[in-house]
């Protein structure tokens, strides 16, 4: 199969697109974003790598098709999970938070918690493709990134907001200017995962108060997430706030414990060499 018929995408506008892999089909379908700027292009998210995201990218003329037109791309992670980060092999520039330098660059695929079934892939990739021989490929990070970075696509900005809680390096990207926040996994419009490994539930507090802290001094009006369809900031208050109130019950730590060591024991066995 093609990287063309893998991947479907759709213009959102000024520069902006959305991108899914069209045979991935499950609730981990992360999503991808690509923005255009006047100096350099972004990736945000580059799902499972199975089939080439550049040439993709390439071939539909997301970029533009002027020649002379000669932006970097830098390909960023927002966490190091394997619905994300598997295709960052396929870019030369890569990005991703310190935290999870050493996950990406080791394959530590209990790390990226890499857990992938065939009935997830509605149409296989490659003659003869099992998901058990699935991995996400080692890549060495080129732009490490902490808290407070900007990456500068030229007519636009991109601010680093390191929120941990759902793993330990998630990060979103506020577009704020735009008003925009590229969320990762730390929110969206869905059930907000805070049992595997690396989560923290306390981190995780500490990050949904600082999202309703964005809303509440009006800097987020839109969100593009990880996961399913984008959103308001209402919305996003609302997902945050609830979720502070959850997490701080008994009832709800004991959950969140159980279904961690399950976790943990399952991406073992599932992952048996790697790093961890």
């Amino acid at each position: 199969m093609s990287a063309a018929d893998w991947y479907a995408h759709k213009s959102l506008g000024d520069g902006l697109f959305w991108i899914q892999e069209r045979f991935y089909q499950s609730e981990n379908r992360a999503n991808i974003w690509l923005l255009r700027g006047t100096h350099q292009d972004v990736v945000i998210d580059t799902g499972l790598g199975l089939r080439s995201l550049p040439d993709y990218i390439d071939s539909k003329g997301l970029l533009g098709k002027d020649p002379q037109r000669k932006n970097p791309l830098l390909a960023i992670a927002t966490h190091a999970h394997f619905d994300h980060s598997g295709g960052l092999h396929q870019f030369q520039q890569v990005g991703v938070h310190s935290a999870e330098v050493d996950a990406l660059a080791n394959g530590d695929n209990f790390e990226t918690v890499t857990w992938l079934s065939d009935r997830e892939i509605a149409e296989a990739p490659s003659p003869g493709w099992r998901a058990r021989h699935y991995k996400v490929k080692a890549v060495q990070p080129t732009h490490i990134l902490q808290e407070g970075d900007v990456i500068n696509l030229g007519d636009r900005q991109l601010t680093v907001l390191h929120m941990p809680g759902h793993s330990r390096g998630s990060i979103c990207l506020h577009d704020r200017d735009n008003k925009l926040l590229f969320s990762g996994d730390v929110v969206y419009d869905g059930a907000m995962i805070d049992w595997l490994p690396y989560s923290h539930v306390s981190d995780y507090i500490s990050s949904c108060e600082r999202l309703v802290g964005l809303v509440d001094s009006e800097q987020v009006d839109q969100v593009l997430p990880g996961h399913y369809n984008t959103f308001g900031a209402k919305r996003l208050h609302r997902l945050a706030t609830s979720y502070i109130s959850r997490a701080e019950t008994c009832p709800a730590k004991f959950s969140t414990f159980a279904w961690s060591t399950l976790a943990g024991v399952a991406l073992r066995a599932f992952n048996p060499r790697s790093a961890c």
